[in-house]
Protein backbone atom coordinates (compact mmCIF):
# COMPACT_ATOMS: atom_id res chain seq x y z
CA UNK A 1 0.00 0.00 0.00
CA UNK A 2 1.24 3.50 -0.66
CA UNK A 3 0.59 5.31 2.65
CA UNK A 4 1.57 8.81 3.25
CA UNK A 5 3.29 9.07 -0.40
CA UNK A 6 2.93 12.33 -2.06
CA UNK A 7 4.64 12.06 -5.16
CA UNK A 8 5.59 8.80 -7.21
CA UNK A 9 8.76 7.56 -8.01
CA UNK A 10 8.93 9.22 -11.73
CA UNK A 11 11.08 5.97 -12.93
CA UNK A 12 14.15 6.62 -10.90
CA UNK A 13 15.85 5.36 -7.70
CA UNK A 14 16.02 7.16 -4.63
CA UNK A 15 19.26 8.64 -4.89
CA UNK A 16 18.59 9.91 -7.95
CA UNK A 17 15.31 11.59 -7.82
CA UNK A 18 16.61 13.41 -4.79
CA UNK A 19 19.67 14.32 -6.90
CA UNK A 20 17.08 15.55 -9.77
CA UNK A 21 14.88 17.36 -7.52
CA UNK A 22 17.93 19.16 -5.81
CA UNK A 23 19.12 20.19 -9.29
CA UNK A 24 15.69 21.78 -10.08
CA UNK A 25 15.61 23.70 -7.25
CA UNK A 26 18.82 25.17 -7.24
CA UNK A 27 17.97 26.14 -11.18
CA UNK A 28 14.48 27.60 -10.20
CA UNK A 29 15.77 29.63 -7.04
CA UNK A 30 18.45 31.44 -9.29
CA UNK A 31 16.45 32.00 -12.45
CA UNK A 32 12.91 31.79 -11.19
CA UNK A 33 11.65 30.05 -13.88
CA UNK A 34 11.98 26.63 -15.44
CA UNK A 35 9.90 24.59 -18.14
CA UNK A 36 9.92 20.78 -17.01
CA UNK A 37 7.48 17.85 -17.18
CA UNK A 38 4.02 18.34 -14.60
CA UNK A 39 4.82 15.60 -12.23
CA UNK A 40 8.21 17.17 -12.02
CA UNK A 41 6.65 20.35 -11.47
CA UNK A 42 4.46 19.41 -8.25
CA UNK A 43 7.27 17.24 -6.39
CA UNK A 44 9.76 20.39 -6.54
CA UNK A 45 7.24 23.06 -5.78
CA UNK A 46 7.04 21.98 -2.12
CA UNK A 47 10.91 21.44 -1.89
CA UNK A 48 11.80 24.79 -3.10
CA UNK A 49 9.12 26.57 -0.99
CA UNK A 50 10.75 25.13 2.02
CA UNK A 51 13.80 26.54 1.10
CA UNK A 52 12.11 30.13 0.85
CA UNK A 53 10.86 29.27 4.41
CA UNK A 54 14.39 28.33 5.67
CA UNK A 55 15.40 31.81 4.08
CA UNK A 56 12.72 34.02 6.06
CA UNK A 57 14.28 32.21 9.51
CA UNK A 58 17.40 33.16 8.47
CA UNK A 59 19.28 31.62 11.40
CA UNK A 60 22.68 29.24 10.86
CA UNK A 61 20.84 26.23 11.32
CA UNK A 62 18.07 27.00 8.67
CA UNK A 63 21.47 28.21 6.43
CA UNK A 64 23.08 24.73 7.03
CA UNK A 65 19.57 23.11 6.03
CA UNK A 66 19.19 24.64 2.88
CA UNK A 67 22.63 23.65 1.70
CA UNK A 68 22.08 19.88 2.06
CA UNK A 69 19.38 21.08 -0.78
CA UNK A 70 20.61 23.91 -2.55
CA UNK A 71 23.71 23.13 -4.90
CA UNK A 72 24.91 26.69 -4.91
CA UNK A 73 26.10 28.79 -2.35
CA UNK A 74 25.79 32.11 -4.81
CA UNK A 75 21.83 30.33 -4.88
CA UNK A 76 21.48 30.08 -1.28
CA UNK A 77 22.68 33.48 -0.56
CA UNK A 78 19.65 34.41 -2.77
CA UNK A 79 17.19 33.05 -1.15
CA UNK A 80 18.18 34.18 2.50
CA UNK A 81 18.48 37.57 1.24
CA UNK A 82 16.71 38.57 -1.83
CA UNK A 83 13.88 36.16 -1.64
CA UNK A 84 12.97 36.17 2.46
CA UNK A 85 12.84 40.17 1.82
CA UNK A 86 10.57 40.00 -1.10
CA UNK A 87 8.10 37.09 0.09
CA UNK A 88 8.56 38.57 3.94
CA UNK A 89 4.49 39.24 4.17
CA UNK A 90 3.64 36.13 2.58
CA UNK A 91 2.40 33.44 4.47
CA UNK A 92 3.24 30.20 1.69
CA UNK A 93 2.56 29.78 -1.91
CA UNK A 94 5.62 31.58 -3.10
CA UNK A 95 5.24 29.05 -6.53
CA UNK A 96 2.87 28.67 -9.30
CA UNK A 97 2.81 25.75 -11.85
CA UNK A 98 1.40 27.12 -14.85
CA UNK A 99 0.60 24.06 -17.89
CA UNK A 100 1.80 24.29 -21.12
CA UNK A 101 0.14 20.99 -22.68
CA UNK A 102 1.24 17.66 -23.96
CA UNK A 103 5.38 18.02 -25.40
CA UNK A 104 4.77 16.08 -29.23
CA UNK A 105 7.84 13.68 -28.26
CA UNK A 106 6.80 11.49 -26.07
CA UNK A 107 3.57 13.19 -25.41
CA UNK A 108 4.19 14.02 -21.85
CA UNK A 109 2.28 16.98 -20.09
CA UNK A 110 4.60 20.22 -19.71
CA UNK A 111 4.12 22.63 -17.20
CA UNK A 112 6.18 26.12 -16.05
CA UNK A 113 7.12 26.37 -12.23
CA UNK A 114 7.71 29.81 -11.41
CA UNK A 115 8.28 31.93 -8.36
CA UNK A 116 5.58 34.34 -7.76
CA UNK A 117 6.95 37.81 -8.55
CA UNK A 118 5.12 39.97 -5.93
CA UNK A 119 4.84 39.22 -2.00
CA UNK A 120 0.92 39.43 -2.02
CA UNK A 121 -1.10 36.49 -1.92
CA UNK A 122 -1.95 35.05 -5.22
CA UNK A 123 -5.18 36.66 -7.16
CA UNK A 124 -4.16 39.78 -5.36
CA UNK A 125 -2.31 42.67 -6.00
CA UNK A 126 -0.22 45.45 -3.82
CA UNK A 127 -1.75 49.01 -4.27
CA UNK A 128 1.75 50.15 -5.63
CA UNK A 129 1.86 47.84 -7.90
CA UNK A 130 -1.77 48.36 -9.09
CA UNK A 131 -1.27 52.04 -9.22
CA UNK A 132 2.10 50.87 -11.38
CA UNK A 133 -0.10 49.35 -13.15
CA UNK A 134 -2.48 51.95 -13.67
CA UNK A 135 0.41 54.52 -14.81
CA UNK A 136 1.86 51.66 -17.51
CA UNK A 137 -1.36 51.63 -18.95
CA UNK A 138 -2.26 55.16 -19.15
CA UNK A 139 1.50 55.55 -20.75
CA UNK A 140 0.90 52.99 -23.17
CA UNK A 141 -2.37 54.25 -24.19
CA UNK A 142 -0.74 57.95 -24.51
CA UNK A 143 2.06 56.54 -26.41
CA UNK A 144 -0.64 54.92 -28.66
CA UNK A 145 -2.18 57.79 -29.29
CA UNK A 146 0.84 59.85 -30.41
CA UNK A 147 2.00 57.39 -32.84
CA UNK A 148 -1.40 57.39 -34.58
CA UNK A 149 -0.94 61.32 -34.08
CA UNK A 150 2.34 60.62 -36.00
CA UNK A 151 1.39 58.15 -38.39
CA UNK A 152 -1.71 60.63 -39.57
CA UNK A 153 0.72 63.50 -39.97
CA UNK A 154 2.67 62.19 -42.97
CA UNK A 155 -0.61 61.32 -43.86
CA UNK A 156 -1.77 64.53 -43.93
CA UNK A 157 1.17 66.01 -45.83
CA UNK A 158 1.03 63.19 -48.04
CA UNK A 159 -2.30 65.01 -49.37
CA UNK A 160 -1.20 68.42 -49.10
CA UNK A 161 1.93 67.81 -51.56
CA UNK A 162 -1.27 65.90 -53.70
CA UNK A 163 -2.82 68.76 -53.27
CA UNK A 164 -0.32 71.27 -54.52
CA UNK A 165 0.66 69.51 -57.41
CA UNK A 166 -2.50 69.28 -58.43
CA UNK A 167 -2.99 73.07 -57.90
CA UNK A 168 0.56 72.68 -59.47
CA UNK A 169 -0.90 71.16 -63.04
CA UNK A 170 -3.89 73.45 -63.09
CA UNK A 171 -1.87 76.30 -63.21
CA UNK A 172 -0.27 75.27 -66.45
CA UNK A 173 -3.47 74.28 -67.99
CA UNK A 174 -4.86 77.91 -67.02
CA UNK A 175 -1.90 79.19 -68.50
CA UNK A 176 -2.17 77.22 -71.81
CA UNK A 177 -6.25 77.85 -72.11
CA UNK A 178 -5.47 82.05 -71.83
CA UNK A 179 -2.63 81.71 -74.52
CA UNK A 180 -4.70 79.79 -76.56
CA UNK A 181 -7.20 82.13 -76.68
CA UNK A 182 -5.09 84.90 -77.13
CA UNK A 183 -3.63 83.50 -79.80
CA UNK A 184 -7.24 82.99 -81.70
CA UNK A 185 -8.34 86.73 -80.53
CA UNK A 186 -5.18 87.86 -82.03
CA UNK A 187 -5.62 85.72 -85.56
CA UNK A 188 -9.60 87.08 -85.48
CA UNK A 189 -7.91 90.47 -85.57
CA UNK A 190 -5.14 89.65 -88.05
CA UNK A 191 -8.21 88.42 -90.66
CA UNK A 192 -10.69 91.31 -89.99
CA UNK A 193 -7.75 93.58 -90.52
CA UNK A 194 -6.94 91.80 -93.61
CA UNK A 195 -10.48 91.65 -94.56
CA UNK A 196 -10.57 95.65 -94.36
CA UNK A 197 -7.74 96.11 -96.27
CA UNK A 198 -8.82 94.00 -99.44
CA UNK A 199 -12.28 96.06 -99.40
CA UNK A 200 -10.21 99.27 -99.24
CA UNK A 201 -8.19 98.27 -102.57
CA UNK A 202 -11.23 96.88 -104.03
CA UNK A 203 -13.03 100.41 -103.44
CA UNK A 204 -10.03 102.25 -104.60
CA UNK A 205 -10.08 100.20 -107.74
CA UNK A 206 -13.84 100.92 -108.99
CA UNK A 207 -13.23 104.33 -108.52
CA UNK A 208 -10.65 104.53 -110.77
CA UNK A 209 -12.07 102.25 -113.88
CA UNK A 210 -15.29 104.47 -113.44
Amino acid sequence: MRHRVKAGTLGRSASHRTAMYRNLVTSLLEHERVRTTDAKAKGVRSLAEKMITLGKRGDLHARRRALRVIRRREVAAKVFDDLAERYRDRPGGYTRIVKLGIRPGDAAAMSIIELVESGAPAGQQPKAEAKSGKKAAKTKKSAAKAAKADDAKPAKKTTQKKAAKAKAEKKPAKKKAAAKKDSETASKKKASSKKKATAKKKAVRKKKTD
